[in-house]
């Protein structure tokens, strides 16, 4: 392979793996963006390793979950401000909800609509990072991995 081909090659990888990291980050925040549809079109090209790919978007989404949760740890503290979207007795509610369902509820950390804001109410509950990590690496990971074979399986 020739020289340009090769940095053409390391180029299109780093744009293809890149992009799929930044699309995942930021699909998990409030940001409307579908990082399946990229992931999806990846797989169909052929070109890159499924598993690296599973893995970029994984590591992506779970990192912007993390930003949510670091929103939500932050956020707190402006709850009693008459600007502050959320009123109280909504808070309070939500707190009862999270409560009794807890840390599993991030499970459904990987669902559209839901999701993301799970994982800022989350880091308002003080969930331990220790534990938040791990569940949403499964649920996001188990998306991914769902998807990822069914396209696979339509090849």
């Amino acid at each position: 392979m020739a020289e340009s081909e090769l940095t053409a090659a390391m180029l299109g990888d780093v744009a293809a793996f890149g992009g799929l990291f930044l699309v995942a980050f930021a699909a998990a925040t409030v940001l409307p963006l579908q990082s399946e549809a990229l992931l999806a079109s990846l797989l169909l090209a052929g070109s890159h390793s499924p598993a690296a790919l599973i893995l970029v978007a994984t590591i992506g989404n779970v990192l912007g979950s993390v930003f949510n949760w670091l929103l939500g740890r932050g956020i707190d503290r402006f709850r009693d401000h008459k600007w502050f979207p959320v009123k109280p007795a909504a808070l309070d509610r939500a707190a009862i909800r999270y409560r009794r369902y807890g840390r599993w509820s991030l499970l459904l950390s990987w669902a559209p609509v839901i999701g993301d804001p799970l994982t800022l109410v989350a880091g308002v509950f003080r969930e331990p990072l220790w534990s938040f990590i791990p569940i949403v690496t499964a649920a996001k990971a188990g998306r991914y991995l769902a998807l990822s074979g069914a396209v696979l399986a339509w090849l």
